[in-house]
């Protein structure tokens, strides 16, 4: 296991009834802007459950940060903040939302082109706004990290950031209000989950035999708990399950100490950038050829992952693997997710494009080894043809 160092310090408020815990958690004196997507939070009650446990605090709204949340849009909350004299932000609805907020914590008082702080990855923060979350969507796990990714639509770029000041005071995670959610952002969820625990898992072995086994349990969990989320709206007990592991997926904890690959969020970002197919969608398409592609680099993971997380003990070693990703890709197409290009209308054309994308952003040296070059990009994109 290498060296680490584990920080997280986000207050997490699980259960059902937990919005009324924002009368608490958030300054009396705050000046608070509510952000949110689009009508769900006002349909559901949402909204209004959270004005209401805000109670006589000054109150502001900011409406319409998108799934990819674009830099066009945040800056317009930028300016909000900054004409309004904003000292609180408050997220309320899934992964793209906190993802918004935490770029919008940190451009409120940048000094310069805010822009640069997606571009430098976030080591240029220097100061952020605090802010807390209202998680309606579990996929990211945005609501308890340090990262998150916008997309500049005037030149098709989605990057990420990172920053220890980014993350949320605190973050409200009640499962009962992931019961009007729509079949397809469910599924999307299940497979974010599952993607972000693999990043981090099946790499190479350096015996963090406790990473491994809690991720793999997240893996079996998912596996699980996927199929009843999306044939049971009302089930309580599912929607907690795949919220508490969505969020544990990516909180830091499995991966410290081992190493990770990330390759297939960053061809993915670009598929997402080029042709807005959801971001669950884009690592359901990348993984599964990533996996057969790196085969070799990931042998012993791949053999791992086969016996304790699809029970695939018999066999050659080779035929193992190739069950095992035959395995993945099943899943993700069992919760209703297409893992082809073809399924997206995308061929050698789309390929040539991402490939360009991925070499104007610095692309050129990915996963836990940096040996996924542009070519050997090219090749996990054919493979997913």
């Amino acid at each position: 296991m290498f060296n680490f160092e584990f920080y997280n310090p986000t207050k997490i408020v699980f259960g059902r009834d937990t919005v009324t815990r924002l009368s608490t958690l958030v300054p009396t004196n705050a000046r608070v802007l509510i952000l949110f997507g689009g009508a769900s939070a006002q349909k559901n009650g949402t909204l209004d459950e959270v004005k209401a446990a805000l109670g006589t605090r000054e109150v502001h709204e900011f409406s319409g940060i998108e799934p990819n949340p674009s830099y066009e849009t945040l800056m317009r909350a930028v300016e909000h903040v900054r004409r309004e004299k904003i000292d609180f932000l408050l997220a309320v609805g899934g992964g793209s939302v906190i993802d918004g907020t935490k770029f919008i914590a940190a451009a409120a008082n940048f000094d310069g082109e805010p822009w640069d702080i997606a571009v430098k990855g976030g080591a240029n923060i220097t100061s952020a706004l605090p802010f807390g979350a209202v998680l309606t969507l579990p996929a990211t796990g945005s609501e308890m990290n340090n990262g998150g990714v916008v997309t500049r639509k005037s030149i098709q770029a989605k990057l990420a950031f990172h920053s220890p000041l980014v993350y949320p005071q605190f973050s409200i995670l009640d499962p009962s209000k992931t019961f009007t959610l729509p079949p397809r952002q469910i599924a999307n969820g299940v497979v974010d989950a599952f993607v972000h625990t693999m990043e981090q898992y099946l790499t190479y072995p350096v015996n963090g035999q406790v990473q491994d086994r809690f991720a793999e349990g997240l893996l079996l969990s998912l596996i699980e708990t996927g199929p009843l989320v999306l044939a049971e709206t009302n089930d309580y007990d599912a929607r907690a399950n795949l919220m508490w592991v969505a969020t544990l997926a990516l909180n830091g904890l499995i991966g410290a100490g081992v190493p990770q690959d990330w390759a297939t969020h960053m061809i993915g970002h670009e598929l997402t950038a080029q042709y807005d197919i959801d971001h669950a969608r884009t690592l359901a398409i990348v993984l599964p050829s990533l996996l057969n592609v790196q085969r070799g680099n990931k042998h012993a993971k791949l053999l791992q992952y086969a016996a304790r997380v699809w029970n695939i003990t018999e066999g050659s070693e080779e035929a193992r693997i190739d069950q095992a990703i035959q395995n993945t890709r099943d899943f993700f197409e069992s919760m209703g997710i297409k893992t082809r290009l073809g399924d997206y209308e995308l061929g050698q054309a789309a390929i040539d494009i991402v490939v360009t994308q991925l070499s104007a952003h610095g692309m050129t040296k990915l996963g836990e080894h940096k040996d996924i070059t542009l070519e050997v990009s090219r090749k996990i994109l054919e493979g997913a043809l």
